[in-house]
């Protein structure tokens, strides 16, 4: 049996939007040091594969980092296949609030360095001694608290379509960038309440340890993140305190938390809480669209890939190397086209 994917990703998502299987979408991480990482990655690609698992998953000496969608008819039999492995046993599976069963096309599993890249030298700490987890509850009340400081430990362009209120939003774009510019802020408020949260959990589970390393004495995060949170406050009635959209790193590209749209079209200014890529492929920038600029912009974060991308398609491969788009010069959602000092829309 083939270990890897052979077919082209476009074939298949082709495939995945004509079927009408009915899919779950999920999440899951877990720390554990795996010896063999190569026996294991193919471990779990030869037995998912047999039951239709779509979804990209991370697998390092340090854990397993997992975004997937499973046949819901085979839900059971892919829980009963969790459960062969002792340190899968009891582990969260964070089931997706919106869900079309179409967020992944195909499998893949890939060996990392680290299950979250975070710059850490995990030698140098305790990262088992992590931070309180809170349920929702617990969460609501110590946030209600004058004496803690919430931190988004997530990206900007996460973060901008959803978050929870009077949480410190962190101008970063990756998890290693977010970790020295908290304890910054944090700087004076060793001995608050310090709560985390993240979209599922893992990075603040890594946060909370080095966090407590660097001398906070009351580290806690949210248990399971914003899923988790938004299912339980949902199931329990509980108040909602997340607005807006949570980000997800699948086709997806988020779910809706609450009815609130707190963010714009990065073309128009627009309410809008959208992401999508530039369809230029020599582009493809990470930016916020609404339906009137998708149509006016061809699905396009500028007039100038729009241009590009009406070319014959040996003339764009000629003139890829040479050109500079919006994704040539800007980071993930860095792109800000509504604000035309830039002359981004030229």
């Amino acid at each position: 049996m083939k270990l890897y994917n052979r077919v082209n990703k476009e074939e298949l998502r082709k495939k995945l939007l004509e079927e009408n299987v009915p899919r779950t979408t999920l999440s899951f991480y877990k720390y554990y040091k795996i010896k063999n990482t190569p026996l294991f990655r193919d471990h779990l690609y030869y037995n998912w594969s047999k039951l239709g698992v779509f979804g990209r998953i991370y697998i390092a000496s340090e854990g397993v980092n997992g975004q997937i969608s499973v046949p819901t008819d085979h839900m059971d039999s892919f829980k009963a296949v969790l459960n062969e492995i002792i340190f899968f046993q009891g582990m969260r599976l964070n089931i997706a609030i919106e869900d079309d069963g179409k967020s992944f096309a195909l499998l893949k599993i890939k060996i990392r360095n680290k299950i979250v890249a975070d710059g850490l030298d995990d030698a140098s700490f305790d990262v088992t001694d992590k931070g309180v987890h809170l349920d929702a509850e617990a969460f609501n009340e110590i946030t209600s608290n004058e004496e803690t400081v919430l931190i988004d430990m997530r990206n900007h362009y996460e973060s901008e379509v959803g978050y929870f209120k009077e949480a410190i939003r962190p101008d970063v774009e990756t998890f290693r960038d977010s970790l020295p510019i908290v304890e910054d802020l944090l700087k004076g408020n060793e001995e608050k309440n310090i709560v985390m949260y993240c979209t599922g959990g893992i990075r603040c589970e890594k946060a909370s340890a080095w966090f407590k390393h660097k001398g906070f004495k009351n580290v806690f995060q949210l248990d399971g993140g914003i899923i988790e949170y938004a299912r339980q406050t949902k199931s329990q009635g509980l108040e909602n305190k997340f607005l807006g959209k949570n980000f997800v790193f699948d086709d997806r590209l988020g779910e809706k938390i609450s009815a609130d749209v707190v963010s714009k079209c990065h073309q128009c200014g627009t309410a809008c809480d959208q992401h999508t890529n530039c369809i230029n492929d020599a582009c493809h920038i990470l930016f916020i669209q609404c339906t009137e600029c998708a149509a006016k912009y061809e699905a396009c974060c500028s007039n100038k890939c729009k241009e590009f991308n009406q070319l014959p398609e040996e003339e764009r491969k000629s003139l890829k190397g040479s050109l500079e788009f919006n994704g040539t010069k800007f980071g993930k959602g860095r792109y800000k086209a509504f604000n035309k000092d830039q002359g981004l829309l030229k």
